[in-house]
């Protein structure tokens, strides 16, 4: 466990906080455990049984209650999936399968098979919407639609946009929280609870160093499922133009949006995510 965070102390910490989180779930849900290759993957289950099932794939240095927004608004027409990516600060276990590799996707067959589901929707957010991509790409049957947040691999990483954020790090829980802010594009009063919540995080785990893949145009092309791209203008993480620009490209049919206000935390979509999933669309591609 320690490899994914500074200490043992640190490890439980960040998943006592997690639990804590949790508790506030506001709606009924299972917690299941999916044995896979990669270890045992935690996933929240909520919302009707016989409803289609919707996936949600949280980011980097995140967990599950990146949705507890939005999951009492989803489950009521989905059966959704709220899964903790493995190697990240939540309840799965801490491997990381190369993402220059079919890992990450053989990975989400084994939970996908370990929850009984053949074909979903996907909602991805940054290093979540790089998976769901991946998996639309490697399995583009399985997929019904896909909506990606601030994802990775579509536009360029900016690292040099990232540096001033980082800059004031060494500074103690002062200095993330202030780099959070400067990340996420997260401010006032609303967000004091996220950033301080993923300034907690960031004190205690040791995020992925690995390079972001960026797919290529001919992968992107490959697509079938329905669209939904939104992106935060000052995001300075993901170039947010070029992320926007190659998704109307290489997705024709795609639903694109630019948040003028918004930097690598996309929240506030729940009404526009779920127009979109339950929205009757026939793909003519």
């Amino acid at each position: 466990m320690n490899a994914i965070y500074k200490s043992a102390t640190a490890a439980e910490q960040v998943q006592q906080r997690y639990r804590e989180r949790l508790a506030s779930w506001p709606v009924p849900s299972d917690r299941v455990r999916i044995p896979t290759d990669a270890g045992e993957t935690f996933v929240v289950v909520s919302g009707p049984p016989d409803a289609p099932p919707l996936v949600l794939l949280h980011g980097a240095g995140a967990n599950t209650s990146t949705w507890l927004g939005d999951i009492a608004t989803w489950a009521r027409s989905f059966r959704t999936y709220a899964v903790d990516l493995v190697g990240e600060p939540g309840l799965s276990a801490p491997t990381r399968p190369r993402l220059d590799t079919d890992g990450p996707a053989r990975w989400l067959d084994q939970v996908l098979g370990g929850l009984g589901i053949t074909t979903c929707a996907i909602v991805g957010m940054s290093l979540g919407g790089w998976s769901a991509l991946d998996y639309a790409i490697r399995r583009p049957g399985r997929v019904t639609r896909l909506v990606l947040l601030c994802p990775g691999g579509i536009g360029r990483p900016t690292p040099l946009r990232i540096l001033p954020a980082m800059a004031t790090l060494p500074f103690g829980g002062w200095g993330r929280r202030r780099a959070v802010a400067q990340v996420t594009g997260l401010t006032g009063p609303e967000a004091a609870p996220v950033l301080d919540d993923v300034a907690h995080t960031f004190g205690a785990f040791r995020p992925r160093t690995e390079k972001l893949p960026v797919f290529p145009d001919d992968a992107l092309g490959t697509v079938t499922a329905p669209v939904l791209v939104v992106v935060g203008a000052r995001d300075v993480m993901f170039d947010p133009g070029e992320t926007a620009d190659r998704a109307r490209r290489c997705f024709p049919d795609a639903d694109v949006h630019v948040l003028a206000d918004a930097g690598h935390a996309i929240l506030g979509q729940t009404d526009r995510i779920l127009t979109f999933l339950s929205h009757s669309h026939t793909d003519t591609r």
